[in-house]
């Protein structure tokens, strides 16, 4: 992990974690220039570099300002942007009432270089408004927190995320942010940005195995496939969950939805590292998508009682990790379908045995 890569300042947010396997690179870029932002870029060398050009960068028109060295080891490249935050609410079970949207874009961060945890491999990018009229932001903030892994595994905390060292996680955290209604629901928006050949699909799988994710039976998967041969190139996944609470139990569960994904018909922010690494190409050579994720269920309330949101998602190249029944899992469904099975087995032979038997009331002649 390294912040801001030949650069000195801390006026900016530039986190570039680079995994180096035995022929390849994962790198992952992330970024709070214009809006909350993580390129997503393999290479084919374990040599690859992230060259930046900060005159560029920073400037009105960064195009160009973000490369890979060499270019040639480029095999996929894709962003995930986190564009708006939506609040809402029901008017006596009527039309739902908008608020004034949260645009990231408009957002001063703090420096991530203060979050950073070398060992842990963790980082945070925390935000609040530039003005804020309503002052819901007065004692609170909106925050990205950033894991990378080294080995496979399953976080610790919920929603127990299944992991790769191919994958990173981010957290969406909304902490002490003062509702504008007594029942108020919030939207995040995600853009992908795609190259042409790239298309984007949005899955649900469902599994009858809570363990991890005690009451959670919903995973989604918004996947890249190449058209070509149809394998997956990269993924956002998450659980149908959002907590409410730092230390989330399975009472603190917040209900998360997904909507439908759609062809974004809008520009992202142009002073952003996914221009600065795309170019002007963006919405036209490159595709962009979104999608909004809403969280909350139908009698709300559920932010106002501890103002606390956390929603966790993992991203990553290949295809996303699959979750698995355990050995206890198996055992117990074995337990379970297998004695039924064994009694009725055993009360079959039993009655067979039985009904061979033959009775008599004559003494047999010697």
């Amino acid at each position: 992990m390294q912040y801001n890569p030949g650069w000195n300042g801390s006026s900016v947010n530039v986190l570039h974690v680079r995994a180096v396997g035995q022929g390849d690179t994962l790198h992952y870029v992330w970024s709070s220039i214009g809006v909350p932002a993580v390129l997503l870029v393999a290479t084919r060398s374990p040599s690859s570099s992230l060259g930046i050009d900060w005159g560029r960068l920073l400037s009105p028109n960064p195009t160009g300002a973000i490369w890979i060295e060499p270019p040639d080891s480029v095999v996929y490249s894709a962003a995930i942007v986190f564009t708006k935050v939506f609040e809402y609410s029901k008017a006596d079970m009527l039309e739902d009432v908008f608020y004034p949207t949260y645009d990231l874009s408009n957002f001063s961060w703090d420096s991530i270089n203060r979050t950073m945890n070398h060992t842990a491999l963790t980082a945070e990018l925390v935000g609040v408004p530039a003005t804020d009229p309503s002052s819901s932001f007065s004692n609170g903030s909106l925050a990205f927190r950033v894991t990378a892994y080294q080995t496979s595994g399953r976080d610790g905390t919920l929603p127990s995320l299944l992991h790769t060292a191919n994958s990173s996680k981010v957290e969406f955290v909304l902490a002490g942010v003062a509702p504008r209604s007594n029942s108020s629901r919030f939207v995040l928006e995600v853009a992908t940005v795609e190259e042409m050949g790239v298309r984007q699909r949005l899955r649900s799988t469902r599994s009858i195995d809570d363990e991890y994710t005690p009451t959670i039976f919903e995973m989604f998967s918004l996947v890249a496939e190449s058209q070509n041969d149809s394998s997956t190139l990269s993924f956002l996944q998450w659980k149908a969950t959002a907590y409410g609470s730092q230390t989330p139990k399975r009472e603190d569960s917040i209900q998360c939805r997904s909507s439908s994904l759609q062809a974004a018909n809008w520009t992202l922010p142009g002073s952003s590292i996914v221009s600065a690494y795309f170019g002007d190409g963006v919405g036209s050579t490159y595709t962009v998508s979104a999608v909004n994720i809403s969280f909350g269920g139908e009698d709300g309330n559920v932010y106002e009682e501890k103002r606390y949101l956390s929603w966790s998602a993992l991203l990553g190249f290949g295809q996303p990790p699959k979750d698995t029944f355990s050995p206890l899992v198996i055992s117990i469904m074995a337990v379970a379908l297998g004695t039924p099975a064994v009694l009725l087995l055993g009360g079959s032979c039993v009655l067979l045995f039985a009904q061979r038997k033959r009775y008599t009331e004559y003494e047999p002649i010697n």
